[in-house]
């Protein structure tokens, strides 16, 4: 008797200021960390949040909701009020896979994600990786080329790049 997963295959659309770009997860490597992405996406969280840092070659940061307007944390340092464990895999860090981000603490995660824009191989198995970019490479490029204004050791983009929602949607 096979037991395979009968849920149906579902992408993100992250929707920028500067285009969309489409998200096919990995369930089969990341499944928790795959349905808190989504449980985030659909209760709105991801909404009106924005890029906060990017280091062109390396990747692109997203997912605080400091980084919402009239918010006054700190960009970088928000989250959903909770962790999640970390699901380490053996998929690799390169450009275009979506990871999550954390602290020092392996299991300190909750709702900041990076989209790799280069090769970030050092990360392997040190990062959740959840899911790869489908559709938008474009848009992860002009991000990731956005003029920065180093603050300490974040690059913080002159402009604001906005997120303005994640939608789940069915596979096409």
């Amino acid at each position: 008797m096979s037991t395979t997963n009968t849920a149906p295959e579902e992408h993100a659309i992250l929707k920028t200021s500067y285009g969309d770009m489409t998200i096919k997860f990995w369930p089969d490597v990341a499944p928790k960390t795959v349905e808190n992405f989504k449980k985030l996406a659909r209760e709105g969280f991801y909404n009106g949040t924005a890029f906060h840092r990017i280091i062109k070659g390396f990747m692109i940061q997203g997912g605080c909701p400091n980084t919402k307007d009239g918010e006054s944390g700190l960009p970088g340092t928000g989250g959903p009020g909770y962790q999640i464990k970390a699901e380490f895999n053996a998929k690799p860090h390169v450009r275009g896979v979506i990871s999550m981000a954390r602290s020092q603490h392996p299991d300190s995660a909750g709702s900041q994600f990076f989209i790799c824009h280069g090769d970030a191989r050092f990360l392997d198995k040190q990062y959740t990786a959840f899911g790869e970019l489908i559709a938008g490479d474009d848009v992860l490029e002009r991000i990731a080329t956005v003029p920065t204004q180093p603050t300490g050791e974040r690059s913080t983009p002159i402009d604001r790049i906005g997120l303005t929602s994640v939608e789940i949607v069915p596979a096409a």
